[in-house]
This record gives structure tokens, C-alpha cells and sequence, in this order.
């Protein structure tokens, strides 16, 4: 099953706080800036912690969208489909001249 990319753009436009945004970077990543809402689930803790995805629609984003892409292909094998990758990850985020949140606890 081929993973659904989006854009940055838009994302942007259905972006609002029922979208449910995982970033998988390492919590310092994370915290040094992230998209606002985003639960962080770290790629390298991702498969034991795939309960934590919720069973509907979900986006995925990391620094420019490989590790992203990932773990939308580990949630395919652990039977959630409706999973999205962010193309461009948060660094397309950034240089699209959306705001990120500094700082903060991972979710």
C-alpha cells in the first residue's frame, strides 16, 4: 500500500487541533522545535510504542520527512492505514515560514 504524501502547504491548510501530528525525532529535536500539537513518539521507540497512535486519520512529520516516512510504513504493518507523511518534514515547516514551538517536555 503506497503511503500518502502531503505537502507542506497542505498540510497548513487542514492543520488545526482534532489533526493528530506525530513527530518521530529524538525528544532534543523535538524540543528544539516542533509543530505546535505534535505528540513526539521517537522513531527509535516507535514500535513498542504503536499503541499510542490512534486508530483514524494520522500525519507524521520529522526533520524533512525520511524517518516520517518510516513510521508511516511500521503503522501499514501493524494494520493502521489511514497514516499520512509530511513531506519536507519540520525543516520545510520552518522554511515555509510557519511557526514551530520551542522548548517544552515531549508529549
Amino acid at each position: 500500500m503506497p503511503i500518502e504524501e502531503v505537502s507542506i502547504a497542505a498540510f497548513a491548510q487542514i492543520r488545526n487541533d482534532t489533526v493528530v501530528l506525530i513527530d518521530v525525532r529524538e525528544p532534543d529535536e523535538y524540543e528544539s522545535g516542533h509543530v505546535s500539537g505534535a505528540k513526539n513518539i521517537p522513531l527509535s521507540e516507535f514500535a513498542s510504542r504503536i499503541d499510542e497512535v490512534p486508530n483514524r486519520a494520522a500525519y507524521f512529520i520529522c526533520r524533512s520527512g525520511g524517518r516520517s516516512m518510516q513510521a508511516c510504513e511500521l503503522c501499514v504493518d501493524f494494520g493502521l492505514t489511514d497514516v499520512k507523511n509530511v513531506a519536507g518534514g519540520t525543516m520545510g515547516w520552518i522554511d515555509a515560514g510557519n511557526d514551530v514551538v520551542i522548548g517544552g517536555s515531549p508529549e
